[in-house]
């Protein structure tokens, strides 16, 4: 190749990095505060979609707009005054689900309102002595799994298939090892995808793994993950952009040293550490900012976006034991390149409803809405 052809190759090269770059700048999301009418915790959010949002915290506390976070109205359920709500999943406007967890057996509760929040039903009582739940997600209204961490070996796992009772389904389960646990993660621990997919984060053993069904939870793979793993340590937050696509987040929460990401591209089985996240802690949430997209729910305006954040994550990390700070950053491109989110610090949960509707939730009743 001549020096002149070279110069010339070099110049393109610098000129498409450069317009690369500035487009991501270009890109870098807006973030609007809001008010949520309270001052607990909130440790969950579920956008239902650009309008309707429920989030969830502490004191039994949830919150709910839906006018796109223009105003929030909160509550408290009923005899959960005492509980930690550590899930939330929206259905609509009128209709959701929370978890609950406590410091008792029986304090870890699956509710569901069908009135916007006027009245909850108790669908699930835990009962299992040393159980705990971490999180449930949904393929559908009415079909849902919520995972709980291993007891004498074995995982506790229940489902429902018609949003309203709920079944084991712990003798599906692999075999724990020893010691094996989730992290509640804001609800983050599993994924769900389609009609049949999911995933679940695990740690607190010798390896993190990853637990996979692709046929609604009635069979299950396990899955070793590279992010280090000890009775603090492993994957805590699994979100999949479509059957095949996945990203983890996790790190140690004794340490906070190291905030750790891997991608997947074969629906889970092998993963791959990303680039390092400009910021240092333990991934706490991830989400994509394409939203969760179910297959019923693709179709007209699926491509409003041309797909251009399909790659786009965005994480939460916290820094401290007690998870008064933490940081924020996102990637567009599933870890190759990352940037720093500045002044977003306190926020445990982060989730979107589409590219332009995202919001973070966190300490002290804090909301935060991100929009690229």
């Amino acid at each position: 190749m001549s020096k002149r052809l070279l110069v010339i190759l070099l110049i393109a090269i610098s000129a498409t990095l450069g317009f690369a770059e500035e487009r991501r700048k270009a890109h870098q999301p807006k973030l609007t505060p809001q008010s949520s009418g309270t001052t607990q915790l909130l440790i969950a959010v579920s956008p239902v979609n650009s309008r309707v949002v429920w989030a969830a915290g502490t004191g039994g506390t949830y919150v709910v707009t839906t006018d796109r976070g223009e105003t929030w109205k909160s509550g408290v359920v009923p005899g959960a005054e005492s509980l930690q709500f550590r899930d939330v999943q929206g259905v609509s406007d009128k209709v959701a689900y929370l978890m609950s967890i406590g410091n008792n057996t029986t304090d870890f509760r699956i509710y569901k309102t069908e009135d916007g929040g006027a009245n909850w039903t108790t669908q699930f009582t835990n009962e299992t002595v040393n159980a705990f739940y971490d999180c449930f997600a949904f393929w559908t209204p009415d079909r849902g799994i919520t995972h709980s961490d291993s007891v004498n070996g074995v995982f506790p796992a229940i489902r429902t298939t018609d949003g309203m009772t709920w079944q084991s389904i712990s003798g599906n389960m692999p075999p724990a090892l020893p010691g094996e646990a989730s992290f509640s993660s804001s609800g983050t621990c599993i994924a769900t995808e389609g009609r049949r997919n999911a995933w679940i984060a695990t740690g607190g053993s010798s390896i993190a793994r990853i637990l996979a069904t692709r046929d609604g939870g009635d069979t299950w793979n396990a899955y070793d993950t590279p992010l280090v793993s000890s009775p603090s340590a492993g994957g805590l937050s699994v979100a999949f952009r479509d059957a095949w696509h996945g990203v983890l987040g996790g790190g140690d929460l004794s340490t906070n040293s190291s905030a750790d990401a891997a991608t997947s591209n074969d629906g889970g089985k092998t993963w791959t550490l990303t680039n390092k996240p400009p910021v240092q802690g333990t991934i706490f949430c991830l989400a994509y900012v394409s939203g969760i997209r179910h297959r019923e729910d693709r179709g007209h305006g699926d491509d409003e976006f041309h797909h251009e954040f399909d790659r786009s994550v965005v994480i939460t990390v916290e820094t401290e034991p007690n998870f008064d700070s933490g940081a924020a950053a996102w990637t567009p491109d599933e870890g190759r390149t990352w940037f720093k989110l500045p002044k977003v610090s306190g926020y445990w949960a982060v989730a979107f409803a589409n590219p332009n509707a995202g919001w973070f939730v966190g300490n002290n009743g804090q909301i935060l809405k991100i929009s690229f």
